[in-house]
């Protein structure tokens, strides 16, 4: 890992210990968090596999039990299921289980579960092609093994890992040997929150807006180009952690003071830069900002922390 990235992990380490000084939460407030974190973390999981639920029908769904008019079963099936697949890996976490196979077999059981059932927790016996990528997934023969040597990896290079990298890394693996006929997104993304929660981070998200750079991403991954990618899911991070600090901090306090999210227009105002140089400065990754929706959002204190490094007064 290079010097940037290094920095940009620090960062998520502060943010992380302003979060962990929070505890214990008030049970209020994480239960509003949480709900509204499963419906967002579904909604998106499913919506980049091509779910046409919109996040209003989906919170119905969950929520209420509700059948929306127009909607195939299947869509429904995957939103309900999807939240059983949370429900265990929040289990998995409780108990510190040992991650192995079967847990990867028992997140694809809920996955498919009245939808494919003869397929649900099964390796894949097919060859497949993943659309649009240069990648060709492993020959079917390959899989338990490959599946071996993965879960193997997890244990023995989990503990000794930055979880956020890891968790990048352990995505972009096992979809690298798309070990499932269907499936493999949602369970990727699943792990890969997995071993935030494990490392003490709350789950990440990644948006439905953002699929196309998500898959450029995997695809610069597939040529050994990791750092866009790992960057990427930081980001992610980044998100989760700056909403549960704006979330979960008492609004008197410093930290929910700090997490004063502002756009980028607001923030550019008395100072040398436009929001458009703010937006490419967010996109790089040079300033600290977070993206709800569509929208970059940062802080006074981040720009002024990055004129201060720059010399800039």
């Amino acid at each position: 890992m290079n010097s940037s990235w290094d920095a940009y992990l620090s960062h998520l380490n502060k943010q992380k210990a302003a979060l962990d000084q929070l505890r214990p939460f008030p049970l209020a407030a994480l239960k509003r968090l949480h709900e509204q974190m499963v419906i967002e973390w579904t909604y998106n999981s499913n919506a980049i596999e091509g779910n046409t639920l919109t996040l209003k029908e989906t919170a119905l769904v969950l929520q209420q039990g509700i059948t929306i008019a127009g909607k195939p079963l299947r869509e429904h099936l995957e939103a309900v299921n999807h939240r059983e697949a949370i429900q265990k890996l929040e289990e998995i976490v409780q108990k510190k289980s040992s991650l192995s196979e079967e847990s990867v077999r028992s997140l694809h059981r809920i996955i498919l579960k009245g939808i494919d059932d003869a397929e649900a927790g099964r390796w894949r016996r097919e060859r497949v092609r993943i659309l649009g990528a240069v990648h060709l997934p492993p020959d079917p023969i390959k899989v338990p093994r490959l599946m071996a040597e993965f879960t193997d990896w997890l244990v023995k290079e989990e503990p000794k890992a930055h979880p956020v990298w890891f968790a990048g890394m352990a995505h972009y693996r096992f979809v690298h040997i798309h070990p499932f006929i269907d499936g493999n997104g949602r369970c990727a993304r699943l792990l890969m929150n997995l071993v935030l929660m494990r490392g003490g981070f709350p789950p990440a998200v990644i948006l439905k807006v953002d699929r196309p750079k998500y898959y450029r991403f995997l695809q610069q991954a597939d040529q050994n180009e990791y750092d866009n990618y790992l960057r990427f899911i930081a980001r992610s991070v980044e998100r989760s952690l700056a909403l549960y600090l704006h979330t979960l901090a008492p609004s008197t306090s410093k930290t929910y003071q700090k997490q004063g999210f502002v756009s980028l227009a607001e923030a550019a105002r008395g100072t040398p830069y436009t929001q458009e140089y703010l937006s490419l400065l967010a996109r790089k990754g040079v300033l600290h900002a977070v993206k709800f929706q569509r929208n970059w959002l940062t802080t006074h204190d981040a720009v002024r922390e990055y004129m201060v490094e720059h010399g800039v007064k």
